[in-house]
């Protein structure tokens, strides 16, 4: 496989609207970031995902453009984009921009457009169906809870929405909107952006008459298209959001020979802790299996071979903080934090940081409906009350599922609203700001600041951590994760106890080095060795 930047690169993950306010306002922006830029320099990042800062009127927080070449006026200007453009290119760090093509805004001008008739040049730009005997075209489920048709009165039709209603879904048969989608890419890629994020791109293959939404037959097809009309042939990193991938799929996405995307983010580990079957989604809780976590890891680990690439990820803004979900908030924090990425980073493919993670921020747990802010938490809210879940319920599976978790504003200090605006924050800030912060992590040398600090510091200085065959190890007791990275016959051993109980394993007794830690570890450990509550160390074993 031909060596490329982002293969030994570390991706961390900016959500504009909470990050840093400059202007009072309560809303994170553009300016904020390029003030905090030199704190990610010193992090030791190499790229930015940055979801949407596009124009949008704000019905799922920027996941819905009205105009994919201008910038949301909360956020800045297009000047201001231009200049965080400058000064990250100054640090090293590339913009990885957050690309929403499987639909718009119901504002967007094509969409606009499109509602006016039957007969404007527009229309075919979305998806619009006859009622079917009197109601809606088929069975399709928005992901935000309901129909994903929606009757549109002017017309006497429909148009599909796979998320909000104020979210129609592009019609990608359409060579004219494929062209048009590839034409706004160029345009960013000639402003010198680092690549994209593909948002839901499993989706664009969509056959809405026959109900197939991920995976369509013209999927592949249309991803081929676009590398060579947009980012193929250039240094450019590419990601997509595949919700449904397994690794035979992410094959066919990021094999290098097929001229599709770097790399994919594929969600099976995360869906472990959710019941599954009919009429049952992430809302429906079930306790993690360890034993499943190690299983599924190690699969993706294993399975992709040189034909593809791996995204290692905990979190996004779409989901719950690692920590509070299968770590310890409270009494293991920052012991069972420094597990978690310890055991990522020492994984192969490309590790991505959510914005708060390096400093162990925890999920904000709510005890009234009104205190949600997310679109898909509300309409969830309402359906299943509707079906006769009670408040309690869902109030629990909101406070462990919920997307305002990862939403909360950075804490960058003890000030007032965690240091995040001088306002009034347009999200509520974990009150535990004052003592989960960046500065009390910068001022301690074994924060969890630190370890993250120093696991992309061992990528980028170990080609093992990059391109090392993957072994894991099955005589563990359950709650323990360990597995050995080879390469050039170097070998490190990565243990993980994933348990507030301390559990017992047999490490070889020929050691050479402790590499890192999450607790003190004077001497390298040998033997049969206790592990205490969320311990985690990766010990080398040097050339064999």
């Amino acid at each position: 496989m031909e060596k490329k930047w982002w293969h030994q690169s570390v991706v961390y993950q900016i959500y504009p609207r909470s990050f840093q306010d400059t202007n009072g306002d309560g809303i994170g922006d553009l300016n904020g970031i390029i003030q905090r830029l030199d704190y990610l320099e010193n992090l030791g990042i190499d790229a930015i995902w940055l979801s949407p800062v596009y124009q949008s009127p704000n019905d799922d927080n920027g996941y819905d453009i009205s105009d994919y070449e201008d910038i949301m006026a909360e956020f800045g200007t297009m000047a201001d984009m231009d200049r965080l453009l400058a000064e990250a290119e100054k640090r090293g760090i590339k913009i990885i921009m957050d690309l929403v093509v499987n639909h718009t805004s119901d504002e967007h001008a094509w969409f606009v457009e499109s509602r006016k008739s039957k007969d404007n040049p527009y229309r075919d730009y979305y998806i619009w169906r006859d009622a079917v005997n009197g109601d809606v075209p088929n069975g399709l489920r928005s992901t935000f809870s309901g129909t994903a048709w929606e009757f549109d009165e002017q017309t006497g039709q429909y148009f599909l929405h796979l998320f909000s209603k104020r979210q129609p879904d592009l019609n990608w048969e359409n060579e004219t909107v494929r062209q048009k989608v590839y034409e706004m890419m160029n345009f960013w890629i000639d402003k010198g952006v680092g690549g994209f994020r593909m948002d839901v791109i499993d989706l664009i293959g969509k056959v809405p008459d026959q109900e197939i939404t991920g995976n369509g037959p013209k999927l592949h097809e249309y991803l081929q298209e676009m590398n060579k009309a947009t980012f193929g042939g250039k240094d450019l990193m590419t990601v997509g959001e595949t919700w449904g991938a397994t690794p035979e799929i992410a094959k066919l996405y990021s094999n290098p020979e097929r001229h599709e995307l770097s790399m994919v983010f594929q969600f099976e580990h995360v869906g472990l802790d959710q019941e599954h079957g009919e009429g049952k989604d992430k809302w429906d809780l079930k306790p993690l299996s360890i034993p499943e976590l190690k299983k599924v890891l190690s699969k993706w680990q294993v399975s992709l071979g040189n034909e593809g690439w791996n995204s290692l990820f905990w979190n996004n803004h779409d989901l719950p903080r690692i920590v509070s979900r299968w770590g310890n908030d409270t009494a293991y924090r920052e012991e069972s934090a420094k597990l978690f990425a310890i055991l990522l980073h020492m994984m192969k493919g490309t590790p991505y940081i959510y914005q708060g993670e390096e400093i162990g921020m925890t999920n904000y747990p709510i005890s009234d409906i009104a205190e949600a802010e997310d679109i898909e938490t509300i309409n969830m809210y309402r359906e299943r009350r509707s079906l006769g879940f009670t408040n309690d319920e869902l109030i629990e599976s909101i406070n462990a599922k919920g997307r305002d978790n990862a939403r909360t504003p950075m804490q960058w200090d003890e000030s007032a609203n965690g240091g995040f605006t001088t306002g009034k924050p347009w999200l509520h800030v974990n009150p535990n700001y004052k003592d989960i912060n960046v500065e009390n992590n910068l001022a301690d040398p074994n924060s969890i600041f630190h370890t993250y600090k120093k696991l992309i510091a061992l990528r980028k200085d170990h080609e093992l951590v990059v391109w090392g065959e993957y072994e894991l190890l099955d005589d563990t007791p359950d709650d323990v994760f360990a597995y050995k990275r080879i390469f050039n016959g170097e070998t490190w051993l990565v243990v993980a106890n994933i348990s507030a109980k301390e559990n017992t394993i047999t490490v070889p007794a020929k050691g050479e080095k402790v590499i890192i830690a999450n607790y003190d570890m004077p001497e390298v450990p040998a033997g049969d060795v206790t592990l205490r509550p969320y311990e985690a160390f990766v010990i080398g074993f040097g050339k064999q």
